[in-house]
């Protein structure tokens, strides 16, 4: 039996000067309560069976700890990323060692694409790939040919209204895909769409079986997932919301 591992990476001490590029800079980030935030996070992987790996620190990237832009994994494939963003490509360090400790095989995306992690939604044999200001075309195709023969349809996606697709939009586990409608380009993408009431109830991630973590700053969505049949978990991370950070920015699943 595989185990269960999140590839995670440690807030930088400058975090506090990540990017912003869709929403209002809401107040001062506070590098302490966040690092205590990015631990509780952790834990409650761990409490859910799932073992943290934590990649190498990047102190002088200030976005580091939003590992899920630098690889997108798929069966034993890792596809280094290449940010659309020149500032974050130094967050690539480091990364290639960690997922090849465990058997990945790793191809990166060269210039003069672009794609970014958070712009990749995968369920099932379709991968979502958001198009915008991370990530561009020519990140799609090479996306498409890093993951040639593994049985995938890989679509791209507008996304103008958000940093990345999964900003915008995530999938439960029953493959329906839930987002907040006035930041979705086209809900009409996926036919089975759950409209949810809170920005932040756009985000989850797949904890196994119908159990999702989600940001505890979006209690309505949490009751109507668990109304649905999901087992919500809660977890803070305003800190890292206030850069436009979310769930599934900080962490990687990987298969053991």
């Amino acid at each position: 039996m595989h185990r269960r591992l999140a590839l995670v990476r440690r807030p930088s001490p400058r975090l506090a000067d990540g990017l912003v590029t869709h929403i209002e800079r809401s107040g001062s980030v506070d590098p302490d309560l966040a690092l205590r935030q990015w631990q509780e996070y952790c834990d409650v992987l761990r409490r859910r069976d799932w073992t943290v790996v934590e990649a190498p620190p990047v102190d002088d990237c200030p976005d580091g700890v939003f590992i899920e832009d630098q690889v997108v994994v798929h069966g034993d494939l890792a596809v280094l990323c290449r940010s659309g963003a020149p500032e974050r490509r130094g967050e690539r360090a480091g990364v290639r060692e960690a997922v090849q400790t465990y058997g990945y095989h790793v191809v990166q995306v060269e210039e003069p694409a672009t794609l970014d992690g958070g712009d990749v939604l995968k369920h099932g044999h379709r991968v979502w790939v958001g198009v915008g200001g991370r990530t561009n075309l020519a990140g799609v195709e090479q996306l498409r040919a890093a993951l040639a023969g593994h049985r995938v349809e890989v679509v791209p996606v507008p996304v103008s209204k958000v940093l990345h697709l999964k900003s915008a939009v995530t999938a439960l586990p029953d493959g329906r895909v839930i987002g907040y409608p006035p930041l979705v380009d086209d809900p009409a993408v996926w036919p089975r769409f759950l409209a949810v009431p809170e920005e932040a109830g756009a985000h989850v991630v797949l904890l196994g079986g119908m159990s999702v973590l989600m940001s505890a700053s979006a209690p309505r969505t949490a009751q109507l997932l668990a109304e649905h049949g999901h087992d919500v978990v809660t977890v803070d991370i305003s800190e890292f919301e206030k850069l436009e950070g979310c769930v599934t920015c900080l962490s990687v699943r990987l298969r053991g």
